[in-house]
């Protein structure tokens, strides 16, 4: 039986290792029968998505915090793959110091830069994203229950991650005579290579965990499945949400 992505062509942004969010979207994306396009930022990242993807030619350079490598990255993937049919956007960097302590302790340099990578970067992709997405298509990103709640130590980065929602929500009004829906998925806390940057992440992990409604965290697969329906033709009405994948964390 054909899956839901069966002839799909879509782009993913922010694979950094098999713990990734973003990895657990490609497995069930690629189960679900899409053609898969991989993004990364830098050379080591690059060392670590080989080992899971063994096509180079899938593999395209990319710094999300810099248009102008968008927009290269975009036109190589126009001139190899021509028009594609979804991007997943699950890219965000703070500074590590910035990740711990009050938030009035972040510095003007930390906050624009939490910003910029986290939830400008939504825009640039949105907007450079136009030439190379078919109509229907639709664009994801991710993000965390600390958009809205004052996280213990996430300070900065729930900020953006509340920017990047309110993105999302501008970009859905904006995209959608292109033919182009906009949503998010809020994650639940998983360990991935992000969430360890954030100080006291396991007493994180742990409340989280005890907060969900069956004791058990969700899951990388869980995440993807989500991510899987937004991008395919079952969620054309659904334009400007997010939808949380956290086992029920947010209701308590």
């Amino acid at each position: 039986m054909s899956g839901i992505l069966e002839n799909k062509k879509i782009v993913i942004m922010g694979v950094a290792n098999k713990r990734s969010i973003a990895w657990g979207c490609a497995k069930v994306m690629a189960e679900q029968g899409a053609e898969l396009i991989y993004t990364y930022n830098r050379d080591r990242t690059l060392k670590s998505i080989k080992k899971l993807v063994d096509d180079d030619n899938r593999l395209i350079q990319c710094d999300a915090s810099d248009e102008a490598s968008i927009q290269t990255a975009f036109n190589t993937i126009l001139d190899r793959f021509g028009k594609v049919d979804g991007i997943v956007h699950s890219i965000a960097f703070a500074n590590q110091e910035d990740l711990g302590g009050e938030i009035m302790d972040v510095t003007e340099e930390g906050y624009n830069l939490a910003q910029d990578v986290s939830a400008y970067s939504l825009i640039a992709v949105a907007r450079n994203g136009r030439k190379i997405l078919n109509d229907p298509a639709s664009i994801v990103a991710m993000s965390y229950f600390g958009a809205e709640r004052a996280i213990p130590n996430y300070n900065v980065m729930g900020v953006a991650k509340a920017a990047l929602e309110a993105n999302v929500r501008y970009l859905a009004r904006d995209m959608g005579k292109y033919g182009v829906r906009v949503n998010a998925i809020s994650a639940g806390a998983i360990k991935t290579l992000a969430v360890t940057g954030v100080q006291g992440h396991k007493d994180l992990l742990r409340m989280s965990q005890e907060r969900t409604v069956d004791g058990k965290d969700a899951t990388q697969e869980e995440v993807g499945g989500t991510c899987a329906f937004l991008m395919s033709d079952l969620s054309t009405g659904v334009v400007g949400d997010v939808i949380y994948v956290d086992k029920g964390v947010h209701l308590i």
